[in-house]
């Protein structure tokens, strides 16, 4: 098969999680476990740091790729879901798994899983670490995709533990209060391995504490170790952002980061507190690394869709955030932007809490719904009705491609054009 073939006999033979939502999931890491023995145990041979988190976790994944590449380390990265391209899920030093590689796995290796009925997923997760384990990464960075206590990626015994932070997504799997939602991200804490939080949070800090305390984890909540001095402006469509920093013993540090969205300025102090206890580690990550990382990231590892620059004129954005918080700090940013009219393509997935999402959007906008060309999303009749109900006002469209080109077409030089709402939006669009 070629490799076009074989993703094509991948989504229609397996169930795949981003196109038909929770129907996907394998409950359990039984499947995982078994996948794994049958490839030789590769979660076992080389080093990794595990994410979570309900925002954040893949722009924090991809700055500690980019840091830990300029420190000189062999760096794997994997991470879901993919915006253009399924390898874009697994890379080493920034260059995505060849077409080859993945064919001759999926040869090879599905005759051999036949009888455990696993998920797209779960197999992922198997051809990653198998990739991993072969090419001797020094290190791999692994993003949980959903969860973390029974994410098919907590398999592995980690050097360090990374949760982002707790938000309101994917309710009906992993519960319904804040707190049910951060037992489930602290699954990945594992036994005297340290563990980083990016915010604290007056309801999830002690479900964290008292899991690293069982644990015999030292936690760290990074926004207790730096704090943000200034930032560039986010008014602006500026190609980077500048930020001054101070750690809890009063240095100043001055940084550059690539991704320019607002919510990165959360990410960064995370990743800092993570690259600190990597040093206590034993890894040498000079600032100069540091520096080159976040300034760098894009370039280095490839990241697309958060708050990414698409076109000047009219100035055209586009992000990834798809839930409540996340699509509230796109939107606070959003209204910082200098511009004339603003018009907003935006799409769902149908398992998407529309009752707390769409008071989120600005009304004096004009909005080109659309549907994205995956089974999982929202039709747009729909989202039409529910959107005009709630006062956004503006036409349904068939299909993404349709919905941008008409924004292209109604808006003015000094207009601004934000594409959202759904990962599978942004991905048709760029």
């Amino acid at each position: 098969m070629t490799y076009k073939q074989t993703i094509e006999y991948l989504y229609s033979r397996l169930p795949v999680f981003h196109r038909i939502g929770a129907a996907a999931l394998k409950p359990g890491l039984q499947n995982t476990h078994a996948l794994l023995k049958i490839v030789g145990n590769p979660e076992v041979k080389f080093k990794s740091i595990h994410i979570a988190g309900t925002n954040g976790k893949g722009s924090t994944s991809h700055y500690l790729a980019a840091i830990l590449q300029c420190a000189g380390y062999k760096t794997g990265l994997y991470t879901s879901p993919h915006v253009k391209d399924f390898r874009e899920r697994i890379r080493l030093n920034g260059q995505m798994i060849s077409k080859a590689y993945v064919v001759k796995f999926v040869k090879e290796e599905l005759p051999k899983f036949e009888g455990i009925d696993a998920s797209f997923f779960e197999l992922t997760v198997a051809l990653a670490f198998k990739y991993f384990a072969e090419k001797k990464v020094d290190i791999a960075l692994i993003e949980a995709g959903l969860g973390g206590r029974l994410d098919s990626t907590n398999v592995i015994a980690p050097e360090l533990s990374v949760i982002t932070n707790i938000g309101f997504d994917h309710t009906d799997l992993l519960g319904n209060t804040l707190p049910e939602i951060a037992a489930e991200k602290a699954g990945i804490i594992k036994p005297s391995t340290p563990v980083v939080i990016g915010e604290t949070n007056a309801e999830t800090q002690g479900i964290f504490a008292a899991t690293a305390k069982a644990s015999s984890a030292n936690i760290l909540f990074a926004d207790k170790q730096y704090n943000v001095i200034s930032h560039g402006d986010f008014s602006a469509a500026k190609q980077t952002l500048d930020i001054k920093l101070q750690d809890k013993k009063g240095r100043v540090k001055e940084y550059q980061s690539a991704l320019t969205g607002q919510y990165q300025l959360k990410n960064i102090i995370t990743v800092l507190t993570a690259v600190d206890e990597l040093r206590k580690l034993g890894y040498t990550i000079t600032d100069k690394a540091i520096k080159q990382g976040l300034a760098n990231v894009v370039s280095i590892t490839g990241l697309q869709g958060r708050w990414q620059i698409i076109n000047k004129k009219p100035l055209t954005i586009a992000d990834t955030g798809h839930n409540f918080d996340g699509i509230k700090q796109t939107m606070a940013q959003l209204k910082q932007v200098k511009k004339g009219h603003l018009h907003i393509v935006f799409g769902v997935v149908a398992d998407k809490d529309l009752a707390r999402v769409l008071p989120l959007l600005p009304k004096n906008a004009t909005y080109y719904f659309c549907k994205a060309n995956v089974p999982r999303a929202l039709d747009t009749a729909l989202l039409f009705e529910t959107a005009t109900n709630a006062g956004l006002l503006g036409k349904p469209y068939p299909t993404v491609k349709k919905a941008y080109n008409a924004s292209k077409k109604n808006a003015a030089q000094n207009d601004v054009i934000y594409i959202g709402g759904s990962t599978f939006v942004v991905a048709e669009a760029i």
